[in-house]
């Protein structure tokens, strides 16, 4: 049976009077009243965009728990959760203990790729609602299993791209101009994701204090830890600056997909959302050009002490109606779509070219940022999130369309590792042709940490 949201616990509270409900439920926001309408939160995986993701919530949810395997990360977010929201939440190393809790309506998942299908899967098995960062997967077949759990379960499932919702709506207005005719007939669109940095040879190192790197590991291979002395400076500092964990571990295969469904997880959902390539996906990736930092052999690195994802490259996807979609680490970070009638730029800082200076004289039809996003624009992820609890209606960033575009790039990954062009049937969702190929849409989890389905 699936449990509703947490309606045994809410009728209770609404039994009770003003004081009484806010005593029997610690964790809700103090002064609120009305807890039906407020749903309770946890997080897990808290450095950099765990936190980011929790402390812009706090206007719409209650954090009741947070989990993290580096207990230092744990306990300095267990105080900046507590000042944000006047009440300390719980916290665990183990997050099996958030999903044990029935007070818990939903889950928020920043830990790194590798780990996203485990937890979300057993989130929604155990009654939980998630958001869950992007890129939602490490693999095509990941994301398969993944929608067949939210169709099994009936949860509520937010991917972090973001780009969907805020940003001072500047991509809706992209998806509006394209969708409207604006550049007539679309020919070409390119994403634009910046360069993977390179790294020098990364010894074996102590692991640092606090972090339980087996756990951190999870579903990977069991290897030793690396690191150099230099610390990351600026955002997501405080880290080794090269390492095969913390931050860096978007430069590895075995934990992520380097910028291509980093960036790419952005802008590539962007550009699909706008050419109506949503439901459906290429007909061939082809990697153009690119470089990767190590030799490849039968589709896997032969090093296993420095960076491993491509740090350049420009791939050309066939997409449906003759558009050609190309993903380049040249150039600036953004999206350039290309019409029959013209052209324009998006990125989060700017949307410019003739199109959108011509609507000054021809505005789009009133109404038609909202089409586009299906009702009132929120100016929030979370708060599309939680309307979509109370609704359970599935929000703007759903998995089925993230999905979609995210087999690009996986594809992009693939053909890059192979070196070499590969046919994608979209109905099957299959590579063609290529066994070798195919067999990387899916990987095996480490002895003990498969996903419990």
């Amino acid at each position: 049976m699936i449990r509703s949201q947490s309606n045994s616990r809410r009728h209770f509270l609404m039994g009770a009077a003003g004081a009484s409900v806010i005593a029997s439920c610690p964790f809700r926001a103090m002064g609120y009243q009305s807890p039906n309408d407020r749903p309770v939160f946890a997080t897990i995986g808290l450095r950099n965009q765990g936190w980011a993701i929790t402390s812009k919530s706090f206007k719409f949810a209650d954090f009741a728990a947070l989990a993290d395997v580096d207990s230092k990360v744990l306990e300095d977010n267990v105080g900046k959760v507590q000042k944000g929201q006047a009440r300390k939440p719980d916290s665990y190393k183990d997050y099996r203990k958030i999903l044990d809790r029935k007070d818990i309506d939903a889950v928020m998942i920043a830990t790194p790729d590798h780990w996203h299908t485990k937890i979300a899967v057993e989130a929604m098995l155990a009654g939980k609602d998630v958001y869950c960062e992007k890129p939602l997967t490490l693999t095509i077949d990941e994301g398969k299993l993944i929608e067949k759990i939210v169709k099994q379960t009936g949860r509520v499932f937010q991917v972090g791209t973001m780009q969907r919702t805020e940003f001072n709506n500047q991509f809706l207005m992209a998806v509006a101009l394209v969708q409207h005719g604006r550049i007539g007939k679309v020919k070409k669109v390119t994403c634009g994701i910046d360069a993977m940095e390179a790294s020098p040879m990364i010894p074996e190192a102590a692991v640092p204090e606090g972090l339980d790197y087996d756990f951190w590991l999870g579903p990977a291979p069991s290897v030793a830890y690396r690191a150099l002395p230099e610390l990351r400076q600026g955002y997501g500092g405080g880290v080794p600056l090269y390492s095969n964990g913390h931050y860096s571990f978007r430069n590895w295969h075995e934990y992520s997909g380097g910028k291509l469904t980093d960036w790419g997880a952005h802008h590539v959902d962007i550009a699909c959302w706008a050419i109506g390539a949503n439901q459906t996906g290429p007909s061939k990736i082809t990697p153009v050009n690119f470089k990767l930092p190590v030799e490849y052999k039968d589709g896997h690195p032969t090093l296993s002490d420095r960076y491993n994802a491509a740090t350049n490259f420009e791939i050309h996807a066939a997409m449906p109606n003759d558009v050609l979609m190309v993903i380049t680490s040249e150039g600036d970070n953004g999206i350039l779509f290309e019409g029959t009638e013209g052209r324009f730029f998006v990125n989060r800082g700017k949307i410019t070219g003739k199109p959108v200076e011509e609507l000054k004289e021809k505005p789009l039809p009133e109404g038609a940022i909202e089409a586009i996003y299906g009702g009132k624009v929120s100016e929030n992820h979370t708060e599309n999130f939680t309307a979509a609890m109370k609704s359970r209606k599935q929000p703007i960033s759903d998995v089925w369309t993230h999905n979609r575009m995210l087999e690009i790039c996986h594809l992009s990954n693939i053909a890059m590792r192979f070196g070499r062009a590969l046919t994608w049937d979209p109905e099957k969702r299959q590579i063609v042709g290529d066994d070798q190929a195919n067999a990387m849409l899916s990987r095996p989890s480490r002895k003990g940490f498969e996903t419990q389905v």
